[in-house]
């Protein structure tokens, strides 16, 4: 991806560390990092478009954030890429995640920020 691209897209949400402030509130922000590929950059795109959702390019990394909750589609994604996905290649597709990851039915990838709400699905 070019410098041109990768700089038309969302903001960065990296911090130098002389500008982190600690505090004590709890974060409810959750998100994937992916390694770049046609299919990264497919889903990228398409869920850049979402509400709340941020996307930052590394040079080989893609990393999609989200505050409260990112809902992945696997029907939706399959749509833009033009080829199936399911929800065990979006899981290997994705290199590390944080927040709470559960997956709602064979369509739905969740990823939780807020503890609570991912009560319902604790059995």
């Amino acid at each position: 991806m070019s410098v041109a691209s990768r700089s038309a897209t969302n903001h960065n949400i990296f911090q130098k560390m002389k500008d982190i402030v600690f505090d004590r509130t709890i974060s409810h922000q959750c998100g994937v990092t992916m390694n770049d590929s046609v299919e990264a950059r497919a889903i990228a795109e398409f869920m850049a478009k979402k509400p709340g959702v941020t996307v930052t390019y590394q040079p080989a990394l893609i990393r999609i954030d989200g505050e409260g909750k990112l809902v992945f589609k696997m029907d939706e994604i399959s749509e833009i890429l033009g080829k199936d996905m399911t929800a065990e290649i979006f899981e290997v597709n994705t290199s590390t995640h944080y927040g709470r990851m559960v997956r709602i039915d064979d369509n739905t990838v969740t990823l939780f920020g807020n503890m609570e709400e991912i009560l319902e699905y604790i059995e």
